[in-house]
């Protein structure tokens, strides 16, 4: 709820097809679309927003579920963390769910969608570094039907961008039926924005662990040698067991490749990361043991 909203918008349409919400968005190129508005009320609220028009994405139906495709889970953008957060979705795609149910309070998680949470693509989203790791896709609606995928890592790295009229229509998610963890740390104000996160996903067909550290870049980050080198640890035809000095490595490992250190200077000196860097550091390291302990458990 917003006191600026009459002032916001001068039109607001309500299309009830994905169809629909391209067209409006082609016609009005100023518009903006809206799904939960978790975070487009806050930039109007805050005065960094003012749209001229509105496009709502609350009554299209299509993609408020998920469906089986060709072994993967075509989840629709417009799925709300609430929704994702339930039983039957978290027997699906595990991480995402305990993502989703991290997401804020229940109002927040009750209007936030998957689709809004990878366009606004704030480096805190919880749902990235799950996606990230699970190299998902995305399925790009645009004029005229047309149809396109992208990998999520290349909108939030800005590889590829949503163009003019495109909306995320579906987010593909390989369905790896196999343990997946998320955890994140958050300040001292209690559950919320994220200071770092930890997406770790087993592929056991592949004999590889895939991670993803959010947070603490302006997109997830995956660090791959960690990935291999630990994958090659693993005893995959014994339960998955792996000795506990190769956890503590494997987190410490993670936290190197995302938060190295300082460059040495051109005098021969080597400088060192300020205490809260090096705080932030200490806990990518824990989270991403932690998760693949419980991963492998």
């Amino acid at each position: 709820m917003t006191t600026h909203a009459p002032q916001a918008a001068q039109a607001v349409t309500l299309p009830t097809t994905l169809d629909e919400a391209v067209a409006a968005l082609t016609a009005m190129p100023a518009a903006v679309p809206v799904a939960g508005g978790t975070d487009l009320m806050a930039a109007v609220n805050s005065g960094q927003l003012r749209p001229a028009a509105l496009v709502g994405l609350g009554k299209i139906t299509e993609i408020r579920g998920w469906q089986y495709q060709d072994g993967h889970a075509l989840l629709g953008a417009g799925l709300t963390h609430a929704r994702m957060g339930r039983p039957d979705f978290a027997a699906l795609i595990p991480a995402l769910a305990a993502a989703a149910r991290a997401a804020g309070p229940p109002q927040i998680r009750n209007a936030g969608t998957l689709g809004g949470n990878v366009a606004s693509a704030s480096h805190t989203g919880d749902a990235l570094p799950v996606l990230a790791a699970l190299e998902a896709t995305l399925i790009i609606a645009g004029p005229g039907g047309a149809r396109r995928e992208i990998p999520v890592s290349h909108l939030l790295a800005g590889v590829d961008t949503l163009r003019a009229g495109e909306l995320i229509g579906y987010v593909r998610v390989p369905l790896l039926h196999a343990p997946q963890v998320f955890l994140k740390a958050t300040g001292r104000t209690g559950p919320g924005r994220a200071l770092a996160s930890v997406a770790v996903v087993l592929d056991p067909a592949r004999r590889g662990i895939r991670c993803a550290v959010g947070a603490i870049a302006p997109m997830p980050l995956r660090p791959l040698e960690a990935e291999q080198w630990v994958a090659q640890l693993i005893d995959w035809d014994n339960s998955r067991a792996i000795v506990p000095e190769a956890l503590q490595a494997f987190g410490e490992y993670v936290a190197a490749a995302c938060i190295p250190d300082p460059a040495q200077a051109e005098d021969g000196t080597v400088t060192q990361h300020p205490p809260a860097v090096l705080h932030l550091r200490r806990t990518v390291a824990a989270l991403a043991r932690r998760a693949l302990g419980r991963a492998l458990s």
